[in-house]
Protein backbone atom coordinates (compact mmCIF):
# COMPACT_ATOMS: atom_id res chain seq x y z
CA UNK A 1 0.00 0.00 0.00
CA UNK A 2 1.16 3.59 -0.56
CA UNK A 3 3.07 5.20 2.28
CA UNK A 4 1.76 8.29 4.03
CA UNK A 5 3.54 11.48 3.05
CA UNK A 6 4.23 14.62 5.06
CA UNK A 7 3.83 18.07 3.51
CA UNK A 8 6.52 20.72 3.54
CA UNK A 9 5.83 22.64 6.75
CA UNK A 10 5.26 26.36 6.51
CA UNK A 11 3.62 29.19 8.41
CA UNK A 12 1.16 31.26 6.44
CA UNK A 13 2.34 34.49 8.13
CA UNK A 14 5.89 33.97 6.85
CA UNK A 15 4.61 33.29 3.35
CA UNK A 16 2.54 36.49 3.36
CA UNK A 17 5.51 38.52 4.60
CA UNK A 18 7.71 37.11 1.83
CA UNK A 19 5.08 37.94 -0.80
CA UNK A 20 4.67 41.51 0.53
CA UNK A 21 8.40 42.08 0.00
CA UNK A 22 8.12 40.91 -3.61
CA UNK A 23 4.91 42.74 -4.54
CA UNK A 24 4.36 46.40 -5.43
CA UNK A 25 1.58 48.37 -3.74
CA UNK A 26 -1.79 47.57 -5.31
CA UNK A 27 -2.52 51.19 -6.19
CA UNK A 28 -1.11 54.65 -5.73
CA UNK A 29 -2.54 58.18 -6.07
CA UNK A 30 -3.91 58.70 -9.56
CA UNK A 31 -3.46 55.08 -10.66
CA UNK A 32 -6.26 53.96 -12.97
CA UNK A 33 -6.99 50.27 -13.52
CA UNK A 34 -6.89 48.88 -17.04
CA UNK A 35 -9.11 46.03 -18.23
CA UNK A 36 -7.54 42.91 -19.71
CA UNK A 37 -9.43 40.02 -21.32
CA UNK A 38 -8.05 36.60 -20.39
CA UNK A 39 -9.38 33.64 -22.39
CA UNK A 40 -11.38 31.89 -23.61
CA UNK A 41 -8.73 29.48 -24.79
CA UNK A 42 -7.91 25.96 -23.73
CA UNK A 43 -4.32 26.42 -22.50
CA UNK A 44 -4.52 27.74 -18.93
CA UNK A 45 -8.22 28.75 -19.21
CA UNK A 46 -9.35 25.15 -19.72
CA UNK A 47 -11.70 25.82 -22.60
CA UNK A 48 -14.70 28.09 -22.16
CA UNK A 49 -13.58 30.38 -19.33
CA UNK A 50 -13.22 34.11 -19.88
CA UNK A 51 -11.96 36.54 -17.24
CA UNK A 52 -12.13 40.33 -17.45
CA UNK A 53 -9.45 41.54 -15.07
CA UNK A 54 -8.91 45.11 -13.87
CA UNK A 55 -5.21 45.66 -13.25
CA UNK A 56 -3.12 48.30 -11.57
CA UNK A 57 0.34 47.33 -12.69
CA UNK A 58 0.42 43.57 -12.17
CA UNK A 59 -2.07 43.63 -9.28
CA UNK A 60 -5.68 42.48 -9.76
CA UNK A 61 -8.10 44.96 -8.19
CA UNK A 62 -11.26 43.46 -9.70
CA UNK A 63 -12.17 40.51 -11.92
CA UNK A 64 -15.29 39.21 -13.63
CA UNK A 65 -15.27 35.45 -14.22
CA UNK A 66 -17.50 34.10 -17.00
CA UNK A 67 -17.76 30.27 -17.02
CA UNK A 68 -18.98 30.25 -20.63
CA UNK A 69 -21.02 27.51 -22.30
CA UNK A 70 -20.34 24.20 -23.98
CA UNK A 71 -23.95 24.20 -25.26
CA UNK A 72 -24.67 20.62 -24.26
CA UNK A 73 -27.81 21.31 -22.24
CA UNK A 74 -27.60 18.03 -20.32
CA UNK A 75 -30.46 18.76 -17.93
CA UNK A 76 -32.92 19.66 -20.71
CA UNK A 77 -31.85 16.72 -22.88
CA UNK A 78 -32.75 14.38 -20.04
CA UNK A 79 -36.39 15.47 -20.40
CA UNK A 80 -36.43 14.23 -24.00
CA UNK A 81 -34.39 11.02 -23.72
CA UNK A 82 -35.46 8.02 -21.69
CA UNK A 83 -33.50 6.90 -18.66
CA UNK A 84 -31.44 4.32 -20.57
CA UNK A 85 -30.65 6.23 -23.77
CA UNK A 86 -29.66 9.30 -21.69
CA UNK A 87 -26.91 7.40 -19.87
CA UNK A 88 -24.10 8.32 -22.33
CA UNK A 89 -24.74 12.01 -21.67
CA UNK A 90 -23.63 11.56 -18.05
CA UNK A 91 -20.14 10.69 -19.33
CA UNK A 92 -19.88 14.21 -20.70
CA UNK A 93 -20.39 15.99 -17.36
CA UNK A 94 -16.95 15.41 -15.85
CA UNK A 95 -15.39 13.61 -18.77
CA UNK A 96 -12.12 13.00 -16.91
CA UNK A 97 -13.79 10.75 -14.30
CA UNK A 98 -16.85 9.68 -16.26
CA UNK A 99 -17.61 6.47 -14.37
CA UNK A 100 -18.42 8.38 -11.19
CA UNK A 101 -21.10 10.27 -13.16
CA UNK A 102 -22.38 6.99 -14.62
CA UNK A 103 -22.77 5.36 -11.23
CA UNK A 104 -24.31 8.40 -9.51
CA UNK A 105 -26.97 8.71 -12.22
CA UNK A 106 -27.74 4.96 -12.29
CA UNK A 107 -28.00 4.80 -8.50
CA UNK A 108 -30.48 7.68 -8.45
CA UNK A 109 -32.83 5.73 -10.71
CA UNK A 110 -32.18 2.53 -8.76
CA UNK A 111 -33.30 4.31 -5.60
CA UNK A 112 -36.56 5.29 -7.31
CA UNK A 113 -37.16 1.66 -8.31
CA UNK A 114 -36.00 0.33 -4.94
CA UNK A 115 -33.33 -1.79 -6.64
CA UNK A 116 -30.37 -3.12 -4.59
CA UNK A 117 -27.35 -4.05 -6.71
CA UNK A 118 -25.45 -7.30 -6.18
CA UNK A 119 -22.38 -7.59 -3.96
CA UNK A 120 -20.07 -8.07 -6.93
CA UNK A 121 -21.49 -5.02 -8.68
CA UNK A 122 -21.16 -2.84 -5.56
CA UNK A 123 -17.48 -3.79 -5.10
CA UNK A 124 -16.71 -3.27 -8.78
CA UNK A 125 -18.41 0.14 -8.77
CA UNK A 126 -16.30 1.13 -5.76
CA UNK A 127 -13.14 0.04 -7.54
CA UNK A 128 -13.98 1.77 -10.83
CA UNK A 129 -15.03 4.97 -9.04
CA UNK A 130 -11.70 5.17 -7.22
CA UNK A 131 -9.72 4.48 -10.37
CA UNK A 132 -11.65 7.32 -12.00
CA UNK A 133 -10.84 9.60 -9.06
CA UNK A 134 -7.14 8.78 -9.38
CA UNK A 135 -7.10 9.57 -13.13
CA UNK A 136 -8.97 12.84 -12.51
CA UNK A 137 -6.53 13.94 -9.81
CA UNK A 138 -3.59 12.93 -12.01
CA UNK A 139 -4.97 15.14 -14.78
CA UNK A 140 -5.53 18.10 -12.42
CA UNK A 141 -2.09 17.82 -10.82
CA UNK A 142 -0.42 17.45 -14.21
CA UNK A 143 -2.19 20.58 -15.48
CA UNK A 144 -1.05 22.57 -12.42
CA UNK A 145 2.54 21.45 -13.01
CA UNK A 146 2.57 22.28 -16.71
CA UNK A 147 0.95 25.67 -16.19
CA UNK A 148 3.75 26.81 -13.88
CA UNK A 149 6.45 25.34 -16.13
CA UNK A 150 7.12 21.98 -14.42
CA UNK A 151 7.01 19.67 -17.45
CA UNK A 152 8.72 16.59 -15.94
CA UNK A 153 6.00 15.84 -13.34
CA UNK A 154 3.40 16.67 -15.99
CA UNK A 155 4.74 13.90 -18.21
CA UNK A 156 5.05 11.45 -15.30
CA UNK A 157 1.43 12.03 -14.22
CA UNK A 158 -0.06 11.89 -17.70
CA UNK A 159 1.72 8.63 -18.45
CA UNK A 160 0.39 7.11 -15.21
CA UNK A 161 -3.11 8.32 -16.04
CA UNK A 162 -2.99 6.79 -19.50
CA UNK A 163 -1.94 3.37 -18.16
CA UNK A 164 -5.13 3.33 -16.05
CA UNK A 165 -7.28 4.67 -18.90
CA UNK A 166 -6.03 1.94 -21.22
CA UNK A 167 -6.78 -0.64 -18.53
CA UNK A 168 -10.32 0.71 -18.15
CA UNK A 169 -10.58 0.42 -21.92
CA UNK A 170 -9.88 -3.32 -21.61
CA UNK A 171 -12.82 -3.71 -19.20
CA UNK A 172 -15.37 -1.31 -20.69
CA UNK A 173 -14.47 -0.98 -24.36
CA UNK A 174 -13.85 2.76 -24.11
CA UNK A 175 -10.89 4.81 -23.01
CA UNK A 176 -12.46 7.93 -21.50
CA UNK A 177 -16.28 8.09 -21.85
CA UNK A 178 -17.57 4.67 -20.94
CA UNK A 179 -21.38 4.37 -20.55
CA UNK A 180 -20.38 1.41 -18.40
CA UNK A 181 -23.13 1.58 -15.78
CA UNK A 182 -26.55 0.01 -16.19
CA UNK A 183 -29.62 0.43 -14.03
CA UNK A 184 -29.20 -2.51 -11.68
CA UNK A 185 -25.63 -3.37 -12.63
CA UNK A 186 -22.86 -2.90 -15.18
CA UNK A 187 -22.64 -3.31 -18.94
CA UNK A 188 -20.31 -6.33 -18.72
CA UNK A 189 -18.09 -8.16 -16.27
CA UNK A 190 -14.33 -7.67 -16.08
CA UNK A 191 -12.16 -9.97 -18.24
CA UNK A 192 -10.05 -12.80 -16.82
CA UNK A 193 -6.69 -11.52 -15.59
CA UNK A 194 -7.91 -7.93 -15.39
CA UNK A 195 -7.54 -7.58 -11.61
CA UNK A 196 -4.02 -9.05 -11.60
CA UNK A 197 -2.84 -6.62 -14.26
CA UNK A 198 -4.50 -3.74 -12.41
CA UNK A 199 -2.53 -4.58 -9.26
CA UNK A 200 0.70 -4.37 -11.28
CA UNK A 201 -0.32 -0.93 -12.59
CA UNK A 202 -1.14 0.33 -9.09
CA UNK A 203 2.16 -1.04 -7.75
CA UNK A 204 4.00 1.02 -10.37
CA UNK A 205 2.12 4.15 -9.25
CA UNK A 206 3.56 4.14 -5.72
CA UNK A 207 7.18 5.00 -6.67
CA UNK A 208 5.78 7.49 -9.18
CA UNK A 209 3.99 9.38 -6.38
CA UNK A 210 7.22 9.44 -4.35
CA UNK A 211 8.98 10.99 -7.35
CA UNK A 212 6.28 13.66 -7.72
CA UNK A 213 6.52 14.55 -4.03
CA UNK A 214 10.30 14.73 -4.34
CA UNK A 215 10.12 17.01 -7.36
CA UNK A 216 7.43 19.38 -6.11
CA UNK A 217 6.81 19.46 -2.37
CA UNK A 218 9.95 21.44 -1.45
CA UNK A 219 10.63 23.09 -4.78
CA UNK A 220 11.12 26.81 -4.08
CA UNK A 221 9.49 27.98 -7.32
CA UNK A 222 6.49 25.70 -6.74
CA UNK A 223 6.11 26.82 -3.12
CA UNK A 224 6.26 30.52 -4.06
CA UNK A 225 3.53 29.99 -6.66
CA UNK A 226 1.24 28.03 -4.32
CA UNK A 227 1.76 28.82 -0.63
CA UNK A 228 -0.37 31.73 0.54
CA UNK A 229 -1.91 32.09 -2.94
CA UNK A 230 -5.63 31.73 -3.60
CA UNK A 231 -6.68 31.32 0.01
CA UNK A 232 -10.30 30.67 0.94
CA UNK A 233 -11.65 30.53 4.49
CA UNK A 234 -13.75 27.72 5.91
CA UNK A 235 -16.70 30.09 6.29
CA UNK A 236 -16.59 31.34 2.70
CA UNK A 237 -16.24 27.82 1.32
CA UNK A 238 -19.18 26.49 3.34
CA UNK A 239 -21.40 29.50 2.57
CA UNK A 240 -20.73 29.03 -1.16
CA UNK A 241 -21.67 25.34 -1.04
CA UNK A 242 -18.15 24.27 -2.02
CA UNK A 243 -17.25 20.63 -1.38
CA UNK A 244 -14.51 18.20 -2.36
CA UNK A 245 -10.75 18.86 -2.18
CA UNK A 246 -11.39 22.60 -2.36
CA UNK A 247 -13.37 22.51 0.89
CA UNK A 248 -11.16 19.92 2.56
CA UNK A 249 -8.10 22.12 1.92
CA UNK A 250 -9.54 24.54 4.51
CA UNK A 251 -9.60 21.83 7.21
CA UNK A 252 -13.24 20.67 6.86
CA UNK A 253 -13.32 16.86 6.59
CA UNK A 254 -16.64 16.58 4.72
CA UNK A 255 -16.64 13.72 2.20
CA UNK A 256 -19.84 12.10 0.89
CA UNK A 257 -18.17 8.68 1.04
CA UNK A 258 -17.85 9.07 4.83
CA UNK A 259 -20.88 11.27 5.59
CA UNK A 260 -23.39 9.22 3.57
CA UNK A 261 -21.63 5.96 2.64
CA UNK A 262 -22.65 4.24 -0.59
CA UNK A 263 -21.13 1.40 -2.64
CA UNK A 264 -18.74 -0.35 -0.22
CA UNK A 265 -17.02 2.69 1.29
CA UNK A 266 -18.22 1.83 4.80
CA UNK A 267 -16.46 -1.55 4.55
CA UNK A 268 -12.97 -0.38 3.55
CA UNK A 269 -10.26 1.34 5.56
CA UNK A 270 -9.31 4.84 4.43
CA UNK A 271 -8.95 8.42 5.69
CA UNK A 272 -10.21 11.85 4.59
CA UNK A 273 -7.16 14.08 3.93
CA UNK A 274 -7.55 17.72 4.97
CA UNK A 275 -5.46 20.87 4.69
CA UNK A 276 -5.24 23.93 6.91
CA UNK A 277 -4.99 27.24 5.05
CA UNK A 278 -7.20 26.66 1.98
CA UNK A 279 -4.52 27.89 -0.44
CA UNK A 280 -3.12 26.49 -3.67
CA UNK A 281 -0.58 24.36 -1.84
CA UNK A 282 -3.18 22.77 0.43
CA UNK A 283 -5.39 21.96 -2.54
CA UNK A 284 -2.41 20.37 -4.30
CA UNK A 285 -1.47 18.37 -1.23
CA UNK A 286 -5.01 17.22 -0.42
CA UNK A 287 -5.33 15.81 -3.93
CA UNK A 288 -1.97 14.05 -3.65
CA UNK A 289 -3.08 12.46 -0.38
CA UNK A 290 -6.45 11.53 -1.88
CA UNK A 291 -4.66 9.65 -4.65
CA UNK A 292 -2.88 7.61 -1.99
CA UNK A 293 -6.14 6.92 -0.13
CA UNK A 294 -7.85 5.91 -3.39
CA UNK A 295 -5.04 3.45 -4.09
CA UNK A 296 -5.59 1.97 -0.61
CA UNK A 297 -9.28 1.49 -1.41
CA UNK A 298 -8.44 -0.07 -4.79
CA UNK A 299 -6.09 -2.63 -3.22
CA UNK A 300 -8.80 -3.61 -0.73
CA UNK A 301 -11.41 -3.93 -3.48
CA UNK A 302 -9.13 -6.18 -5.54
CA UNK A 303 -8.81 -8.56 -2.58
CA UNK A 304 -12.48 -8.52 -1.63
CA UNK A 305 -14.45 -8.58 -4.90
CA UNK A 306 -16.64 -11.70 -4.60
CA UNK A 307 -17.78 -14.03 -7.32
CA UNK A 308 -21.46 -14.27 -8.14
CA UNK A 309 -23.99 -12.48 -10.33
CA UNK A 310 -23.09 -9.05 -11.65
CA UNK A 311 -26.55 -7.68 -12.41
CA UNK A 312 -29.87 -7.83 -10.57
CA UNK A 313 -32.86 -9.63 -12.04
CA UNK A 314 -35.05 -6.54 -12.54
CA UNK A 315 -36.79 -6.90 -15.91
CA UNK A 316 -38.63 -3.59 -15.50
CA UNK A 317 -35.40 -1.58 -15.46
CA UNK A 318 -32.38 -3.67 -16.46
CA UNK A 319 -31.60 -4.59 -20.05
CA UNK A 320 -31.64 -8.38 -20.57
CA UNK A 321 -28.50 -10.26 -21.55
CA UNK A 322 -27.84 -10.42 -25.28
CA UNK A 323 -28.25 -14.18 -25.20
CA UNK A 324 -31.85 -13.72 -24.01
CA UNK A 325 -32.50 -11.08 -26.67
CA UNK A 326 -31.26 -13.38 -29.42
CA UNK A 327 -32.75 -16.65 -28.13
CA UNK A 328 -36.28 -15.91 -26.89
CA UNK A 329 -39.10 -13.54 -27.74
CA UNK A 330 -39.63 -12.35 -24.14
CA UNK A 331 -36.07 -11.09 -23.93
CA UNK A 332 -36.38 -9.39 -27.31
CA UNK A 333 -39.62 -7.61 -26.34
CA UNK A 334 -38.19 -6.53 -22.99
CA UNK A 335 -35.09 -5.14 -24.70
CA UNK A 336 -37.16 -3.13 -27.19
CA UNK A 337 -39.52 -1.79 -24.51
CA UNK A 338 -36.67 -0.52 -22.34
CA UNK A 339 -34.76 1.02 -25.25
CA UNK A 340 -37.78 2.63 -26.94
CA UNK A 341 -40.02 3.56 -24.00
CA UNK A 342 -37.49 3.53 -21.17
CA UNK A 343 -37.89 2.00 -17.71
CA UNK A 344 -40.78 3.57 -15.83
CA UNK A 345 -40.05 4.22 -12.15
CA UNK A 346 -42.79 5.25 -9.71
CA UNK A 347 -43.85 8.88 -9.53
CA UNK A 348 -41.89 10.99 -7.07
CA UNK A 349 -38.73 12.98 -6.55
CA UNK A 350 -35.36 11.94 -5.22
CA UNK A 351 -31.89 13.36 -4.56
CA UNK A 352 -28.84 11.14 -4.57
CA UNK A 353 -25.23 12.24 -4.34
CA UNK A 354 -21.81 10.68 -4.69
CA UNK A 355 -18.32 12.04 -4.06
CA UNK A 356 -17.08 13.24 -7.42
CA UNK A 357 -13.46 14.14 -7.97
CA UNK A 358 -14.32 17.83 -7.37
CA UNK A 359 -16.87 17.37 -4.60
CA UNK A 360 -20.48 16.41 -4.02
CA UNK A 361 -22.01 15.36 -7.34
CA UNK A 362 -25.77 15.18 -6.89
CA UNK A 363 -28.73 14.29 -9.08
CA UNK A 364 -32.18 15.68 -8.21
CA UNK A 365 -34.72 13.79 -10.28
CA UNK A 366 -38.49 14.26 -10.59
CA UNK A 367 -40.38 11.28 -12.06
CA UNK A 368 -43.88 11.52 -13.50
CA UNK A 369 -44.09 7.76 -14.01
CA UNK A 370 -43.02 7.88 -17.65
CA UNK A 371 -39.84 6.50 -19.19
CA UNK A 372 -37.91 9.80 -19.01
CA UNK A 373 -37.32 12.41 -16.33
CA UNK A 374 -39.88 15.17 -15.84
CA UNK A 375 -37.03 17.25 -14.45
CA UNK A 376 -33.40 16.52 -13.66
CA UNK A 377 -30.95 18.86 -11.98
CA UNK A 378 -27.26 18.16 -11.49
CA UNK A 379 -25.44 19.59 -8.50
CA UNK A 380 -22.15 20.24 -10.25
CA UNK A 381 -19.28 20.68 -7.76
CA UNK A 382 -17.14 22.70 -10.20
CA UNK A 383 -19.88 25.32 -10.65
CA UNK A 384 -20.02 26.06 -6.92
CA UNK A 385 -16.31 26.86 -6.88
CA UNK A 386 -16.58 29.16 -9.90
CA UNK A 387 -18.95 31.38 -7.91
CA UNK A 388 -16.15 32.20 -5.45
CA UNK A 389 -13.25 32.40 -7.87
CA UNK A 390 -13.27 36.20 -8.16
CA UNK A 391 -12.90 36.61 -4.38
CA UNK A 392 -9.99 34.17 -4.35
CA UNK A 393 -8.14 35.96 -7.16
CA UNK A 394 -8.63 39.66 -6.25
CA UNK A 395 -5.56 41.07 -4.52
CA UNK A 396 -3.12 38.71 -6.20
CA UNK A 397 -0.87 39.27 -9.21
CA UNK A 398 -1.77 38.61 -12.83
CA UNK A 399 0.57 35.60 -12.94
CA UNK A 400 -1.25 34.06 -9.96
CA UNK A 401 -4.47 33.54 -11.96
CA UNK A 402 -3.15 30.45 -13.73
CA UNK A 403 -2.07 28.38 -10.68
CA UNK A 404 -5.19 29.47 -8.75
CA UNK A 405 -7.48 28.43 -11.57
CA UNK A 406 -5.53 25.20 -12.06
CA UNK A 407 -6.29 24.11 -8.49
CA UNK A 408 -10.01 24.62 -9.10
CA UNK A 409 -9.99 21.75 -11.62
CA UNK A 410 -12.98 23.26 -13.40
CA UNK A 411 -14.66 20.95 -15.92
CA UNK A 412 -16.73 22.74 -18.56
CA UNK A 413 -19.18 19.88 -19.02
CA UNK A 414 -20.19 20.08 -15.35
CA UNK A 415 -20.62 23.86 -15.39
CA UNK A 416 -22.76 23.98 -18.55
CA UNK A 417 -26.27 25.28 -17.95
Amino acid sequence: MPEQTIPATYKIEEVKKRREILELPIAGPGDQPIKVNIGPSHPAMHGTIKMIAELVGESIVNIDVEPGFLHRGFEKMMEDHNYVTALPYTDRLNYVSAMINNFGYAETIEKLFGIEVTERCAWLRTLFAELSRVTDHYTCQAAICSEIGAMTPFLYLMQARDYIWEHLNWASGARQTYSYARIGGLARDIPDGWLGKLKEILDSNIPLLKDIHGLMDRNRIFLDRTQGVGEISKEDAINAGITGPFLRSTGIDYDVRKAMPYHKYAEVDWEVPVGKYGDNYDRWFVRMREIEESLKICYQCIERIPSGPLNVDAFQAHLPDKAEVYDNIEGLINHFKIIIDGPKPPKGSIYHCVEGSNGELGFFLVSDGSGHAYRLHVRAPSLMIMGQLDKIIIGHQLADIIPIFGTVNMVGGECDR
